[in-house]
């Protein structure tokens, strides 16, 4: 129950923190908070991570669905995995949710943390965003060790 909850909060601060971006900032806006490092910039992506596939929606409904079920059924299953294999998920699981939400309602995910690493400007992004790159991680890391971990009890 804990992961759903996890879920949840990220699905929530998502959806708030893009709400006060459409209700206060005009598409295109941009608020610096660090000159030439942050920026809140209000941007709408209809596409999927660093703008690929626009106008694809059809396709990221589809795949968001099987991403969802397949997440809840790693959740229910009673393996191996332990506590933050399962946070993981929780915060994949958010993450596509926060952004499915934008696409139904919108169209188009909200996107608005903007960085600037030197002179690259990072692709905008979101709550949602941060919570699947973080969660995408972690279950790399996760199964990476485990087939060390399986290498060696062999």
């Amino acid at each position: 129950m804990i992961y759903y909850i996890i879920a949840a909060v990220i699905i929530g601060f998502d959806q708030l923190t893009k709400w006060l971006v459409v209700t206060q900032m005009e598409i295109g806006q941009s608020i610096p908070l660090i000159t030439n490092i942050l920026y809140l910039t209000s941007h709408r992506n209809e596409g999927a991570a660093f703008g690929i596939l626009q106008g694809q929606q059809w396709l990221f409904y589809i795949v968001t669905v099987v991403v969802v079920i397949f997440l809840i059924y790693l959740l229910q299953k009673n393996g191996e995995e332990g506590r933050l294999y399962k946070i993981a998920l929780a915060l994949v699981l958010g993450g596509a949710i926060g952004n499915f939400i934008d696409r139904v309602y919108m169209g188009a995910v909200v996107d608005f943390v903007d960085v600037y690493i030197g002179s690259y400007n990072y692709p905008i992004f979101n709550v949602a965003d941060s919570a699947l790159v973080v969660g995408v991680i972690m279950i790399i890391i996760f199964t990476f060790l485990d087939e060390k971990r399986q290498e060696k009890s062999t």
